[in-house]
């Protein structure tokens, strides 16, 4: 019996070993072999509580592989990288769908963007020139719009709800000069406005593209395409036919909307050459606001040299004005006066160059109809001709001005 329990133990052990020497390394492939024909363990595994081989084993405490985890070889490979696409495949048919759900709000909300910038238009406008009629002193409307823009800027810096500009004493030194020339061409526009008629001032103001190409060729050294320039013959050749048939011409209207032309454009032109300096650190709203505070400093002792001593309350009321009243239309010309050009800057942050150049020229479409429509302003046929055909000028230039020229082909 002892015998044959030391040969059963003997064959028992000979197999182990054999198993053992079978079991797979971690350099062969996968297989599930047993250690022993008499215990249930089984090749080790990794995780927590696998047993491991003795000590005395080539190769023992080494983790082997495991049959529960993704199967090595060239069908594991490729079962690993067709779960990896799957997972991949998911978030991006997420992402796929997002921009296609968020386009209709973000539509919706550039709709009510450009809605809300016409209306501010209408509004200064017809406010304003009420406003000029009643009181015909520009330098005093124009200071009392910049203080009304500097009291909301001041909110604005306040409240935080832009970051506040840090500028050293030579970066303001630059930004004068600007400010000069915004307040000076702020005045020009409502000395137009309180001479002629508002759709003849924005007729005249349709110019301002051909004053842009000037100024960018004479101080940028820019050179216009063709296209560029050709857009602006119907540009002088409607304004000019629109100019021989205005009921309200006045001399003093055209040049006072002629030299608003000048002064804003040449804003914009030093603006642009400010703006791309890199040792600046300024953004368009942060360079507005600036402007439009230092512009209401610059106004208040002119206006008091040129008209503090005839605008006064006893002066209001020697003409019959209604005080409380104009000074309701004054308020709500100066809140349009500044949110429509918060708005404007807004939305040039939010669409293209071309987009914001054609939504200007349908916004000067808009004011000119909506103030003949308000003032009953008599228009003939052929001013209407002029003030379509220099308004399609502004369109083509606004098209062909932000185009970029194709690549040639190598």
């Amino acid at each position: 019996m002892q015998s044959m329990a030391a040969s059963s133990s003997s064959h028992s052990s000979s197999r182990g070993w054999a198993a053992v020497r079978r079991c797979p390394s971690p350099s062969l492939p996968a297989r599930h072999v047993a250690f022993s024909s008499s215990s249930s363990s089984r090749c080790p595994v990794a995780g927590a509580g696998a047993p491991v081989l003795p000590l005395g084993i080539r190769g023992g405490r080494l983790p082997l592989p495991c049959p529960l985890l993704p199967p090595g070889g060239k069908n594991g490979a490729s079962a690993r990288r067709a779960t990896a696409a799957a997972a991949a495949a998911s978030p991006s048919a997420e992402g796929n769908a997002k921009p296609e759900a968020a386009g209709i709000p973000r539509t919706l909300q550039l709709g009510a963007m450009i809605l809300v910038w016409y209306l501010l238009n209408i509004y200064f406008n017809i406010y304003n020139k009420l406003v000029l009629k009643a009181v015909p002193f520009p330098y005093t409307i124009t200071t009392f719009q910049f203080a009304s823009g500097s009291f909301f800027i001041t909110l604005m810096w306040l409240f935080n709800l832009h970051p506040k500009p840090r500028l050293s004493l030579q970066q303001y030194a630059k930004i004068l000069p600007l400010a000069l020339i915004h307040m000076m061409g702020n005045v020009f526009t409502n000395m137009s406005l309180g001479k002629v008629a508002v759709s003849f001032t924005h007729t005249i103001k349709a110019m301002e593209p051909f004053f842009s190409v000037l100024f960018s060729v004479l101080l940028l050294g820019q050179t216009p395409s063709l296209l560029v320039v050709g857009s602006l013959v119907p540009v002088v050749g409607g304004v000019v036919l629109a100019s021989m048939t205005e009921v309200s011409f006045n001399w003093i209207g055209f040049w006072s909307a002629m030299a608003s032309n000048v002064t804003n454009q040449s804003r914009n032109v030093f603006s642009k050459k400010l703006l791309a300096d890199k040792e600046e650190t300024l953004d368009d709203i942060n360079l507005f606001s600036i402007m439009t505070v230092m512009s209401f400093l610059l106004s208040v002792p002119l206006m008091l040299y040129l008209e503090g001593i005839k605008f006064s309350p006893s002066y209001l009321q020697s003409t019959g004005v209604n005080l409380q009243e104009l000074c309701v239309k004054a308020v709500i010309a100066g809140t349009c006066f500044h949110f429509y050009q918060q708005v404007s800057y807004s939305l040039l942050a939010r669409i293209s160059p071309v987009t914001h150049s054609v939504a200007n020229s349908v916004k000067r479409v808009v004011v000119i109809v909506s103030s003949v429509i308000f003032f009953r302003t008599p228009i003939s046929p052929i001013n209407a001709l002029g003030t379509g055909l220099a308004l399609l000028g502004v369109f083509l230039y606004s098209r062909f001005k932000k185009a970029k020229p194709k690549a040639k082909a190598a």
